[in-house]
């Protein structure tokens, strides 16, 4: 069965939503003006066709002929399907098959723009969540290029990231894919809080209680090695329906950062079956802390989920370092500087491969 929240006539839910959502917006304005910024990837803006039976297409078609005003309505239809399971990532498909995501189906309207939050996905310390955009006029590809802030039981975590991506269906309609990558302690069910914003201004508030997937198994993993001044300290091996993980950490001193030399940062890995298939990698976000004169990077991977006949993997680490770049800086007068990419500051480095045997 599919998770989803039940109801109780004696639940206070509209004070606790109200909470939640004034938490949100709290832990908004906190992170703002703490400067913090999010990364996030393109919007990708790839127009899928919609297709539905051929027998629907036709009566539909021959209703719309007769009736110009039923051809207009036809326009504002609400998207049909589910966002994870239309979209083209293996690990939502199948966890949206077999009944894993929390699926929520709540819809906000703000001048004419309609967003629904269909369902979510909390998988180890990942959260993906799904949306619809609807709206009564074109938006700009760009319109919620912002994405989405969160809050866990009303608080912001202390270390994460995340990415988000746009499928245009319409000018007037398109579903979203938030991934978070969460490095705190993570309990197995919260209160997810949501904040969507527009291009001119819009807030979408949503709150909702979300449940971890119940098919997740892990296997603990010491693979530690030091490789020209990178400590690499792999801990954790997880899988299930909706992907394969990798948890690590690495660690390197600090003032290469400050000299742009660093490269503990830039740590992925390749992963391969027992027959040398290759597992395709989503990657991950990496967050960083500056612990004395280290700088010590949290992580983790995500993969393809694994097929049913798969008895170990190896798993090898490497270095996926920036091939352009740079940037700019500000003294203590504010007069900014530019920072000129080197990219031989950075050179690549060669780790041990280790292998994770697959429990039966």
């Amino acid at each position: 069965m599919k998770n989803q929240y039940e109801k109780d006539d004696h639940f206070p839910e509209e004070q606790v939503r109200t909470a939640i959502q004034l938490g949100v917006a709290k832990a908004v304005v906190e992170k703002e003006q703490g400067n913090q910024a999010k990364k996030r990837n393109k919007i990708r803006t790839s127009i899928y066709v919609l297709c539905s039976i051929a027998a629907a297409f036709i009566i539909l078609l021959g209703i719309s002929y007769q009736s110009p005003v039923v051809a207009s309505n036809l326009s504002k239809i609400p998207i049909i399907g589910s966002v994870f399971g239309d979209s083209d990532l293996i690990g939502l498909q199948q966890a949206q098959e077999k009944g894993l995501t929390n699926q929520i189906g709540e819809t906000k309207t703000i001048n004419g723009v309609s967003v629904t939050l269909d369902e979510v996905l909390y998988d180890k310390n990942n959260i993906t969540i799904g949306l619809k955009m609807e709206s009564e006029e074109a938006l700009d590809d760009a319109y919620f290029s912002s994405g989405i802030d969160f809050t866990i039981d009303g608080r912001v975590p202390s270390s994460g990231s995340g990415s988000y991506g746009e499928e245009i269906l319409s000018p007037t309609s398109r579903t979203a894919i938030e991934t978070i990558s969460v490095t705190d302690e993570m309990p197995n069910e919260f209160d997810l809080g949501l904040l969507v914003q527009g291009e001119n201004g819009e807030k979408w508030y949503f709150s909702t209680p979300v449940n971890q997937a119940n098919d997740i198994e892990t296997i603990p993993v010491q693979h530690e090695e030091t490789v020209e001044g990178i400590e690499l300290n792999v801990t954790e091996f997880a899988y299930g329906a909706s992907g394969a993980s990798i948890s690590f950490n690495s660690v390197e001193d600090a003032k290469l950062v400050d000299e742009g030399r660093d490269r503990a940062s830039w740590i992925e890995f390749k992963m391969e079956d027992q027959d040398g298939n290759e597992i395709k990698s989503h990657s991950g976000g990496v967050t960083g802390e500056r612990v004395k004169e280290d700088m010590i990077y949290t992580s983790n991977k995500q993969f393809d989920p694994l097929d049913s006949d798969v008895t170990e993997v190896t798993i090898t680490p490497y270095l996926a370092l920036p091939t352009d770049g740079g940037g700019v800086e500000f003294d203590e007068d504010e007069n900014e500087e530019e920072i000129e990419f080197k990219q031989d500051a950075r050179q690549p480095v060669e780790f041990n491969s280790f292998k994770v045997k697959i429990t039966p």
